[in-house]
């Protein structure tokens, strides 16, 4: 029954928990996070509403103490991946054609279900699993997951409403169509609000999903996956399908009903993937939609009119927390050389005061990296920077990798603006800075908006709002989100919509009705209430 004309509830941002000692948030969190500890988990894919297991299986370990299983995972091949297209393409036709209020709800309470009954275990989970601090997993697992969860099904409406203008005797009107076939979501271990948005935002538009999630994050990532089935998602509309990346996209992106490709993750994979659909074009029912976001060398630029303090918060908070395994973490760091020495000082004594340790213990500011891959990348960097010759470790540097992947927060001084540290995804918690001659600032613009590939986040401190109009003018194409006096991460949905260009993605700006229009495809209807009964036109019938 759709007799009225509905409007999705105003979302606001989901309040963030504090988890202050004594709090009742604090003592549900820990003993959740036990309770998971003792409860070894045997996760199956979920393929059409059903669970699967194919028995080869993989553990998923804790980061922080690589020794602790939480459980296994059951990992999928090719055969499984033929199956998840199957059910979705089986559900496609009646989810299509529910009414987007009806799909609206389901995420809806899917976002009321964390808010209310399983805030703790998203929290707990993502702790476990990905290594993230109760503050981290918060403000990731739980409020950015309710906020795309919210926000989206808005978006979703202003997209309907919008309609085109008429004239005397027509009716124009503009339908919003889920695309043909199905969408391939592939997910990173870093953000479980990633995992929750990329699967969610094509669905919600009337499309069914292939949803692939990082290894590193199956745990957390399955836990929303049984929550959206609770909230009521239909069997076959988001199919659960961790394992090999390569053999789950060798077989979706062979299918002619792919659709839609929505990613997060390498630079190296996106450009891989993208010639792989490129290859598989003539085979397509349609032209597929891409949508990408990718790497990032984030910049913090700070002009000689800055703030100490504050910048130097801002610094910590953006390249160390969540070990600098964000996208959008500060990597590389320019100071100017009239206030080198006090910067640096302040800096150097505050990294070296950041406690690291277990996730479990509160009072830690940074836990693991993700795995030993990770670790092994990370350190290489740091040993690298540190016999080059042309740079020096002057805060942290130790890697310890014998209870957990643990990385010491790391500020790398070089003398060479261009040196490997500062132009590499690192994806840690390493910060390079480099000294700068502020007797020439366009200079120095030009070397931040030229030295990486990525086009991702940025940040300006400074006071001076000439210099900051400069500088935003001289960067404004060298990062898909700039602040001001701001670390440059926790991109907050409804507010900072998220996404870079360059070799950092698409941007495509999740957290916006932007994303959800990729993933529609509008036919104009025009209905006449008056049409001609000749074909003859005025001009024609006579001659003067």
């Amino acid at each position: 029954m759709n007799n009225g004309i509905f409007h999705i509830p105003r979302p606001v941002n989901e309040p963030v928990f504090n988890y202050a000692p004594g709090s009742p948030e604090r003592a549900a969190l820990k003993q959740e996070i036990e309770r998971l500890r003792k409860d070894r988990m045997d996760i199956p894919l979920i393929i059409g509403g059903k669970e699967v297991r194919t028995e080869k299986t993989a553990p998923i370990r804790r980061p922080d103490a690589h020794n602790e299983v939480l459980g296994v995972y059951h990992i999928a091949g090719e055969e499984e991946a033929r199956m998840a297209i199957k059910a979705a393409l089986d559900a496609k036709a009646e989810w299509a054609a529910l009414p987007w209020e009806e799909r609206a709800a389901v995420f809806l309470r899917a976002a009321e279900l964390i808010s209310v009954k399983y805030r703790a275990l998203m929290d707990a989970a993502t702790m476990l699993c990905q290594s993230k601090t109760a503050h981290q997993a918060e403000i990731d697992a739980v409020c950015e997951v309710i906020d795309f969860l919210r926000f989206n099904p808005w978006y979703m409406e202003q997209i309907y409403n919008q309609q085109p203008d008429n004239a005397k005797g027509e009716w124009n009107r503009s339908a919003y169509r889920p695309l043909e076939g199905f969408v391939y979501a592939v997910t990173p271990f870093n953000f479980t609000s990633i995992a929750a948005n990329l699967p969610t935002a094509p669905a919600m538009m009337g499309n069914v999903v292939v949803w692939k999630p990082a290894s590193n994050a199956v745990y957390s990532n399955y836990m929303l996956m049984k929550l959206y089935m609770e909230a009521g998602l239909p069997p076959g509309v988001i199919n659960f399908l961790p394992g090999s990346g390569g053999a789950i996209s060798n077989v979706v992106l062979s299918s002619p009903d792919f659709a839609g490709f929505h990613f997060t993750g390498s630079t190296e994979v996106f450009r891989s993937l993208w010639k792989q659909i490129s290859s598989n074009l003539e085979q397509y029912y349609v032209y597929p939609r891409i949508v990408g976001e990718t790497g990032g060398k984030d910049f913090i630029f700070i002009d000689p009119s800055a703030e100490l303090a504050n910048t130097v918060t801002a610094v910590v908070r953006g390249a160390f927390e969540y070990q600098g395994q964000k996208c959008s973490a500060a990597s590389r760091l320019y100071i100017p050389a009239s206030r080198s020495k006090e910067f640096i000082d302040a800096l150097v004594a505050e990294i070296s005061a950041i406690p690291m340790g277990e996730i479990t213990d509160f009072r830690n500011f940074v836990g693991a990296v993700i795995d030993e891959a990770a670790f092994n990348t990370i350190c290489g960097y740091i040993e690298r920077a540190r016999t080059s010759g042309e740079a020096k470790v002057i805060a942290g540097g130790a890697c310890d990798k014998s209870r957990g992947w643990f990385i010491e927060p790391t500020l790398i001084l070089t003398e060479n603006p261009r040196s490997e540290s500062m132009v590499n995804e690192i994806f840690g918690p390493v910060l390079t800075a480099y000294v700068y001659d502020d007797h020439d600032m366009e200079a120095a613009y030009r070397l931040v908006d030229s030295t990486s590939p990525y086009g991702l986040t940025g940040a300006i401190m400074a006071t001076d709002r000439q210099r900051i109009n400069r500088a935003l003018l001289a960067l404004q194409n060298a990062a898909g989100n700039l602040y001001i006096n701001d670390k440059p991460t926790g991109a907050v949905v409804g507010r900072q919509p998220f996404g870079g260009a360059r070799a950092s993605g698409t941007n495509d700006k999740a957290g916006s009705y932007l994303n959800l229009l990729r993933w529609v495809s509008a036919v104009a209807i025009k209905e006449n209430f008056a049409p001609p009964s000749s074909w003859r036109y005025p001009f024609m019938l006579g001659d003067d």
